[in-house]
């Protein structure tokens, strides 16, 4: 596989495999202390991610879970967060400046804070109450954070009593490093035409809608604007009807992502219309790809976690194709702001 190092790759993931069992004892020890909610409170592309398990939350668990901007939540309160909540932070680099400054205020507030970092000796590496650490890179943090936070969700859920089969599903987890890398290694042959696609249009409409949503939303904010200076439109497949189908004409490239959990019929909406008013419409549908022992339940659960990788393989050869390397930047980490 073009610049891919399949070691390093599977140290990564096993990494974030191997905080199931902390992530599960700080969880139910803190619902067992009288937690009363749990917050996602991640900044920017890390709080994509998070977006799966915040969902999982919301529509299968009666524990109430909150989903937030730090930014905004620092110069402000919410009745909801108080010393009775879990917060869950994440951050790669650890240092991330709003986050550091809403860990600050959750340390007044006495809340118990999970964080989720690549470095420990960092803020948030040193900050948490409950630290994992992960080493991580750009180009596979996605999959560790996506199976993270996962965990914490499926550890929630075990502690409420709302599943019977946490065991079993943690076991399917822990074949995903190497199921993973197998779904890299299949789309290695399509990968440079996939990127093509992209590198062939200075505009992508990028949708989805459940759980590939965030997968949508974080490649093209976070890759192709941030990484790769590409124009994107986002829009959630829920949302596609109400506006962005009204900039869907011949030329205009729409990437439609498609997943395995109950939100499927989302996509498949969007993915049969564009095609009528468009001749560049692609799918990804994580349907295509072999996952060997696991059940229908946990390839729903992890359908943005197979994007992740496949995407990551259309970036390596997107990058060389039009010379501009991912670590490329104008402003971020570059100038003040």
């Amino acid at each position: 596989m073009l610049n891919f190092d399949d070691a390093r790759f599977l140290r990564i993931q096993s990494g974030a495999v191997s905080h199931a069992a902390r992530i599960d004892t700080a969880i139910a020890s803190a619902i067992q202390a009288g937690a009363e909610n749990l917050f996602f409170l991640g900044t920017g592309g890390v709080a994509y991610l998070m977006l799966p398990a915040f969902q999982l939350l919301q529509r299968r668990s009666t524990f109430p879970v909150f989903l937030d901007y730090p930014a905004e939540l620092v110069l402000t309160a919410s009745p909801n967060l108080t010393s009775k909540s879990i917060v869950v932070m994440p951050s790669l680099s650890g240092t991330t400046k709003e986050s550091v400054a809403m860990l600050a205020k959750l340390k007044t507030i006495g809340a118990t804070v999970l964080t989720f970092v690549g470095h420990e000796e960092t803020p948030l590496g040193k900050g948490g109450d409950h630290v994992f650490v992960n080493f991580a890179e750009d180009d596979t943090s996605c999959e560790s954070f996506y199976i993270q936070s996962l965990l914490v969700a499926l550890s929630v859920m075990k502690a409420r009593g709302e599943i019977s089969n946490y065991e079993g599903l943690v076991a399917q987890i822990r074949r995903l490093p190497e199921l993973l890398l197998g779904v890299k290694r299949d789309f290695e042959p399509r990968a440079e035409a996939f990127a093509a696609l992209i590198a062939g249009s200075d505009y992508h409409i990028f949708t989805g809608g459940g759980s590939v949503w965030p997968s949508a939303l974080y490649y093209a904010t976070c890759i192709l604007e941030e990484m790769q200076w590409i124009r994107t439109r986002p829009v959630h497949a829920s949302d596609f009807f109400h506006g962005t189908l009204e900039l869907v004409e011949k030329g205009v490239s729409v990437m439609v992502f498609k997943g395995e959990d109950p939100y499927r019929a989302i996509s498949e909406r969007v993915a049969t219309f564009a095609p009528n008013y468009t001749d560049k419409v692609t799918v990804l549908d994580t349907k295509e790809f072999e996952l060997p022992g696991l059940d229908a339940e946990m390839r729903g659960l992890v359908s943005p976690m197979v994007l992740a990788t496949v995407l990551e393989r259309v970036s390596a050869h997107l990058e060389v194709m039009r010379n501009h390397p991912l670590v490329t930047r104008r402003y971020y980490k570059r100038v003040a702001y």
